[in-house]
This record gives structure tokens, sequence and C-alpha cells, in this order.
């Protein structure tokens, strides 16, 4: 059966760390829509040539080309036995174009679908944001306050200084929180009526979320 995971909640929620053993356990690929767009661009493709124009001006690239650059990656080989989508969609209009592409590349396909929402309070979100750490060589993630880390300078992996994102402050985190519920609350509604939204609490540590993910694919 082909298993299709799609991972929504606000930024910082814990997606993206999820998403990642999830993917090297189950040998499925990892499609986070903000790596995939940044990809395109790079490799200077039609859609990513024209994403460029809008993000050059600050702009949100519209609903209609991320649709065609998601199904673009979602027709190839390695998504055959299912994928994991990560911060897409967004909106209830990106959902409705995520249907239509689904029901495109899975006809005539025994189909399994499920959409894991990481449900967290604004104030801890704001205080994990704010103690995130990234290493500027590896990419791997730590936070200050909840990891236990001999160098809070120093990343454990491969030694690359940890560095503090810009918009890892608390005004933007809670503008970052505010705006995501705005835009994609509704789609808790959307996906609950069909009975495949499973609510993940992520005020957890990561092992405890991981088993929670498994025991609602199984």
């Amino acid at each position: 059966m082909k298993q299709e995971f799609i991972f929504i909640g606000p930024p910082g929620s814990g997606k993206g760390t999820q998403t990642k053993i999830l993917s090297k356990e189950y040998n499925l690929p990892h499609v986070d829509t903000g790596s995939l767009l940044r990809e395109e661009v790079a490799s200077a493709s039609k859609e990513g040539e024209l994403a460029k124009q809008f993000i050059d001006k600050g702009q949100l690239v519209p609903a209609e080309l991320v649709s065609k650059i998601i199904k673009n990656r979602l027709l190839k080989e390695d998504c055959k036995n299912g994928f994991i989508l990560d911060g897409y969609p967004r909106s209830i209009e990106q959902a409705e174009l995520l249907d239509k592409i689904l029901k495109e590349i899975d006809e005539n396909t025994n189909t399994s679908i499920k959409v894991f929402y990481f449900e967290i309070e604004e104030k801890k979100l704001i205080e994990r944001l704010v103690n995130r750490r990234t290493c500027s060589k590896c990419g791997a993630i730590y936070n200050l306050k909840t990891m236990e880390i001999k160098d809070k300078n120093r990343c454990e992996k491969c030694g690359g200084e940890l560095t503090r994102r810009k918009d890892d402050t608390e005004e933007v985190a809670k503008k970052r929180f505010d705006t995501y519920f705005q835009e994609t609350e509704p789609l808790i509604d959307f996906y609950k009526k069909r009975g495949i939204l499973i609510t993940i609490n992520a005020d957890n540590d990561i092992k405890s979320i991981y088993e929670k993910l498994k025991g609602a694919i199984k």
C-alpha cells in the first residue's frame, strides 16, 4: 500500500525533526516545501525561474505555481511507494489543489493518507524558538533549554558553530505563529472531517513524539 503522510503545524513545532526520522526508517522521501522551492530556483527550471520573480520581490509564490512544483516532485520515481509532505498545504486553497494532484497521481492505486497536526501552545512554541540553535555546518538543530549540550556554541555531531536564526526572536516568532493560525487553522477542520487528521502533542520529547507517530501509522 502506498503511504502518504502530510505534516502540518506552526514553525518550530518539531515537524522537521520527526519527518527526517520517519523518512529514514520508512524509506520514504521527505518533501519539504521550503527546500523544494529553493532547489527549483537554484536549478533555474521553468517553474523555478517563475518562482524567483515573486521571491525576489518579497511576494508569496502563487498557489498554482507551488502546486505545479509539488506535483512534479511527487511524480518522481522515489515517490511511487509514498512520501512525507512537510510544509504543504498551508491553506484551504492549497489543500484543494493537493486533492487534485493526489487524485491524478494515485489513480487506481491502493493508498493510505494520514495528516499529522503538531499542536503546541503559543507560549511554549515561542520559548522553543528563542532557544533554538542550528549548526552552521551540518544543519543539526539544538535547543539550549530542553537539551543537554556540553558546549552551547559547538555542534556535538560535527563541531560546527551553533548559530541563532535571525527570525528566532520573540517578536518575530509571535508574528509567525499568528500568521500560521490565520492561514492554516482551517486545515485542521478540513482534514478532521475526512477522518484522516491525527493530532500530536508537540510539547514532548523527540522519542515520545516519534513513538506516537509510529503508533498512529500502524
